[in-house]
Parts: structure tokens; C-alpha cells; sequence
């Protein structure tokens, strides 16, 4: 089981249109080669099939993350995430993935801001194998305590080991604090530690009796299958499920930002690392120009987007400023909209030396048109990874389950590929002069401190002891 996905963007897929099916007790629209349908308790369905191997991606993905939980209980989705796996009255702990490996099969789960999903691959033949024990699990969790107050356990230590252990990951934590501050999107997925040390197995309780309805679930099926047999599958095993009211919070909007904002993190490490950010829109903000977002993706590539992108071209080969840098952005967030940029300083530059060069890349972003040709390779290079990642099975099934998941619309990658073939040079120019400007700027920096070996804490900590006597 995981918790976070990681900080750069997951890349976005051209999805085909889907085929016409209809059923008793279910409704079907037809749009290519994906076959959307409802339940009659509010479970939407998604299948797509792909039969160059025989193998099945089941996954179900429900409309809760971190982003969802107040303050005094962060943590819990992806806390509950761990439970999940921890036995229903008809499925003891232990037995859910051990059912799954011995039908062939891989499963996990992860829990993101906006989304918490689970998932199976299998041989094409044991979909039904997944689907039983999923649909067990979504009304039928035990939530015993003595197994919580052990998960609980498991998952703070994970919180010391990916963020009070991992310097460049506290100081990622410290600047969405910042940037976000009194957002959703200011928590840590995995949660605040004074939080966890609080939680009680009551929370996840009502968290799972809230959230985990058919109605607020979405289950997405790719690989080598026939979708009137997946959904009537789908039917037999989630159809019967008991619907329950599910009223998500309101939208949270970011506060306009007005000056630079800036952090200082100390932690023993051994190279500084910087992050600065800025606030754009995504697609859900629905911006000035419906564009924005696109030419803000083409941007990203423009500065990031392989060895031949400007960061590395000019600030790791080039100037030699930096050893790592790269950009992070995704369109399809469901609340608000954010420009990444993070990277290491070289051995013989600063963090300020770092800065300052990556300002005077956005700069000539805003003062000179990007060139035909360089805008043509970078959209090549981006459309291309789309096609690419198509081969995957998996993923197929997880932008599906994204875009349905944050912004209700899996739709919105179907001319995907069109609004990026789209973008223009003064489009590009047009939103760096528009949202790089220091005032809507957050900066954030690791300074490292000496690295301290065990052998040596431990001779410190008997002298002290020794002087104290």
C-alpha cells in the first residue's frame, strides 16, 4: 500500500469514444471505445477494452483525499486506506491479498488529494475474483481496533520516514503550508503528526460510512474484456450494494497572493534544494482564456521537457548553476492550479545563484517568442509521451479514473491532444508575462545542517550524561 503520488505531473491521455450499451437497471451513453454506465445505487462504471494481452486492470476510486479532510483529523483517508486491507466478517485480515496472489494477481491501493484508489491486475478470467472481494470490502470493513491502533502505528512511522527523515520532502511539506495557507492543498496527504497521534478508530468509522458509497465510487475495468459482460459483472456484485447520501464539502477558492513569500527550512542534509511556485489555473478555474491551462502544460515541457529542454540545457549544461531541476504542473487539479519549479544547486553555486537563473529563464519567456521550431519539437515530444504511455494498461485505466475522480469528466482528455496542437508562441508569452511575476511567488529553501552519524550522537549524548553528573 502507498500513500502520496509523487510531485510531478502524471501525463494526460487521449481517450476514444465510447460504445452504446444498455441493460436493465443500468443507463448507457455511447461515445468511442470506453462504455460509460450507472448503477441504479449511483456506482458509475468505466470500461475499456485493450486486447493485445490477456490481462484485466480493475480499479475502484473514490471521491475523497486529503483535500476533503478538516483540520484535527488529517491523515485519515489514507489512514483508512491501510485498513481497507484489514478484513471484513466474510474476508478475515490477511485474506484479500492473499486471495489476489494466489489467482496470479498484483493488488495496492494510494491515496492522493483529491481521490483514494484500489486496484487489481489480473489474468482476464479472474475479474470476478476482484470484483467480489471489492465490492465485500466497500460496505463491509471490520475496523477493529486492536488491528487501527497497529496501522496507526505503521503509518507514523512512514510520516517519519518520508518526511521528517527526507529533508527535500518536509521542506515540499513547509511550502504548500505557505502557499496554500487555509487550503485544502496546504495538508499533507499523509497528515499532520499531531493529527495521527490523535486519531481514533471512531474517525475512520464515519469517513468510511461517509464516503465509501456506490455513489461516490467509480469503478474502471481496462484490459482484454467485452463491456456488457464487465458491467452485467459489475451488476451482479456491486448492483445490490445499499446507496448512501454523500454530501461532499464546498469548493475552496486560494487567496489572491500579493507579495513574494519565502521559507527557510533547516534539516541535516547534504545539498540544498529550493522550490518556487507559483499560482495559475488549472482547467476547474476556468481562466481568462480557456487556453491558459494548455499553453501553461506546453510551457512546462518547454522549460522541462527532456535533455534538449532549456533547464537542462541551459542551467545544467549550460551555466552549470544546477545538477537537478526540472517543473511540475497539472491541468486537471480539482481545486486550484499550481506552477512547480525545484531543483538542486551545483557544488560551486548557490541557492540564490540558482533563483536567479531560473528567473531570467521565465523572463525570456515573457520578453521573446518561443521559435517555431522549438515549439513544434516540444509539442511532438508531448503529444508523442501521450501515445507512448497508452501501451500501458494500467494507466489507461487511471486517467479514466483521474479525471472522472477529480473533475467528474474523463471527457476532458478527449481533445486533449487538439488544445495542445493549439498553443501558440504569444499564447506562451502571454501567461508568463500574466502569472511569473514576483508578487505571486513562493519561494522555499533547504538549508542543509551537518549530517550527524549515529556512533557520533551517541558519543554526544554520553558526554552529556557525564558532564551532567
Amino acid at each position: 500500500m502507498t500513500g502520496q503520488l509523487s510531485l510531478k505531473r502524471v501525463s494526460q491521455y487521449i481517450i476514444a469514444a465510447m460504445i452504446a450499451l444498455s441493460s436493465s437497471g443500468i443507463s448507457a451513453v455511447e461515445k468511442s471505445n470506453v462504455t460509460e454506465a450507472m448503477l441504479d445505487n449511483g456506482m458509475k462504471i468505466l470500461v475499456k477494452p485493450d486486447n493485445r494481452a490477456p490481462v484485466v486492470v480493475a480499479q475502484v476510486w473514490y471521491r475523497i483525499g486529503s483535500s476533503y479532510e478538516p483540520d484535527g483529523i488529517t491523515g485519515v483517508s489514507h489512514v483508512l486506506e491501510h485498513m481497507m486491507f484489514k478484513g471484513t466478517k466474510k474476508y478475515p485480515n490477511g485474506e484479500f491479498n492473499r486471495i489476489i496472489a494466489e489467482n496470479g494477481g498484483k493488488d495496492n491501493a494510494f491515496t492522493g488529494r483529491d481521490y483514494t484508489a484500489y486496484f487489481q491486475t489480473l489474468e482476464k478470467s479472474r475479474l470476478a475474483v476482484s470484483m467480489e472481494l471489492e465490492s465485500d470490502r466497500m460496505r463491509g470493513l471490520l475496523l477493529d481496533k486492536d488491528e487501527f491502533n497497529k496501522e496507526l502505528q505503521v503509518v507514523i512511522e512512514e510520516r517519519r520516514m518520508r518526511t521528517e527523515d527526507k529533508p527535500e520532502n518536509k521542506v515540499y511539506e513547509k511550502f504548500n503550508e505557505v502557499a496554500f495557507p487555509g487550503h485544502p492543498y496546504g495538508r499533507p496527504v499523509i497528515g499532520w503528526m499531531r493529527d495521527l497521534k490523535e486519531l481514533e478508530v471512531n474517525d475512520l468509522h464515519k469517513w468510511y460510512q461517509r464516503y465509501y458509497s456506490p455513489s461516490n465510487a467509480i469503478l474502471v475495468v481496462v484490459g482484454d474484456v467485452e463491456p456488457s459482460e464487465v458491467i452485467a459483472m459489475a451488476k451482479k456484485y456491486y448492483g445490490a450494494i445499499k446507496n448512501s447520501e454523500v454530501e461532499l464539502p464546498e469548493q475552496h477558492k486560494v487567496a489572491k497572493q500579493t507579495a513574494t513569500k519565502r521559507i527557510s527550512v533547516s534539516a541535516p542534509a547534504n545539498v540544498p534544494y529550493v522550490i518556487i511556485g507559483f499560482h495559475v489555473p488549472a482547467v476547474v478555474d476556468k481562466p481568462e482564456h480557456d487556453w491558459e491551462p494548455y499553453a501553461l502544460e506546453v510551457m512546462s515541457a518547454i522549460l522541462d521537457g527532456g535533455n534538449a529542454a532549456r533547464f537542462p540545457d541551459q542551467l545544467i549544461r549550460g551555466q552549470q548553476v544546477a545538477t537537478a531541476v526540472g517543473t511540475s504542473y497539472d491541468p486537471f487539479a480539482r481545486l486550484a492550479g499550481y506552477f512547480l519549479i525545484d531543483g538542486n544547486p551545483a557544488r560551486d553555486a548557490s541557492v540564490e545563484q540558482l533563483e536567479k537563473a531560473v528567473l531570467e529563464q521565465l523572463n525570456m519567456l515573457k520578453v521573446t517568442a518561443v521559435s517555431e521550431t522549438e515549439l513544434q519539437r516540444v509539442k511532438a515530444q508531448v503529444i508523442a509521451s501521450k501515445i507512448y504511455q497508452r501501451d500501458s494498461v494500467f494507466y489507461q485505466a487511471m486517467k479514466l479514473g483521474l479525471l472522472e475522480t477529480t473533475l467528474n469528466d474523463w471527457r476532458l482528455t478527449e481533445d486533449h491532444t487538439e488544445r495542445l496542437q493549439a498553443v501558440s508562441a504569444e499564447q506562451i508569452m502571454f501567461v508568463a508575462r500574466k502569472y511569473f511575476q514576483t508578487e505571486n511567488m513562493t519561494v522555499a529553501v533547504l538549508d542543509p545542517q551537518p549530517i550527524v552519524s549515529n556512533e557520533t550522537a551517541n558519543k554526544e549524548s554520553s558526554k552529556e550524561k557525564n558532564n551532567a553528573k
